[in-house]
């Protein structure tokens, strides 16, 4: 089969030092345009990010600081990739949320004004979600092979559930667990200490304000100071606290920042 073009679209993906799209750069990007006429043209380019990338970036794609010393930076190459990309439309897993922000900005940067108002775009992880659902409803309905009836009804919804987990353990006990990154999380096992090490998330409150790293030291999760230590912030800006305290944070967060303050006496 193929797709039914008008323009070329152009699939693109992208590799950078990190996630943050402001601080962040691109080092590697790869685009594969399908023509109208059913043609293929690449582009891959390794780029210079003009800054080291952090150990932990480069476990992730195996690009390290060595591999793109000799390389042009985005800015020499942008003028190539601008004219690539010309008339074509867009598409990529997940490119609305973090690739096209982080091209955008480096075309910025390199003081080219990159539009995407008349190009279309095709998200492949926005349609996979939306055509394989993550409702109950429809976990419901994959691992126990029945309609769930009176969903949203809470003693409904915790039955289905019950049954829903049972079914999981039943599927996948003893597979082996990756993100989506491929780092091997664990294996399924019949036992909630093991279930609970691969649900449980990293948030040090509900809300998601702090969270804990890689070392298990709770970090703030937004704002100025994202990314650092929360006892550090307080100590050297005791002023933050009260900030947050008389702020409109949700009160577990504050109770949580009032206990990571009360360990540091």
């Amino acid at each position: 089969m193929s797709l039914k073009l008008t323009n070329p679209l152009a699939f693109l993906d992208v590799e950078t030092t990190g996630i943050n799209v402001i601080h962040d750069r691109i080092i590697e990007i790869a685009i594969i345009k399908l023509m109208p006429n059913g043609n293929r043209i690449t582009f891959y380019k390794r780029i210079n990010p003009e800054q080291a990338i952090p150990p932990e970036s480069s476990l992730i794609h195996g690009i390290y600081d060595d591999d793109l010393k000799d390389k042009p930076t985005f800015k020499q190459i942008s003028k190539e990739l601008m004219a690539f990309l010309k008339g074509a439309d867009l598409a990529g897993f997940n490119l609305l949320r973090f690739d096209i922000p982080i091209l955008v900005e480096s075309f910025l940067r390199a003081e080219i004004a990159f539009k995407i108002e008349n190009r279309k775009i095709i998200d492949v992880q926005k349609l996979f979600h939306l055509m394989e659902k993550r409702t109950l409803k429809a976990a419901y309905l994959f691992y126990c092979q029945k309609e769930l009836e009176g969903a949203h009804n809470a003693m409904v919804d915790i039955e289905a559930t019950l049954e829903v987990l049972m079914e999981q353990i039943k599927r996948y006990e003893n597979e082996p667990v990756v993100d989506a990154l491929g780092n091997k999380l664990g294996v399924i096992k019949n036992d909630v200490a093991t279930l609970h090490d691969l649900t449980n998330t990293n948030m040090v409150d509900f809300a998601g304000r702090m969270v804990y790293n890689d070392q298990q030291i709770p970090i703030f999760n937004f704002g100025k100071h994202k990314g650092k230590s929360v006892s550090e912030v307080l100590k050297l800006e005791p002023s933050y606290y009260n900030w947050m305290i008389q702020g409109d944070f949700p009160l577990d967060t504050k109770r949580k920042l009032t206990q990571i303050k009360m360990s540091m006496v």
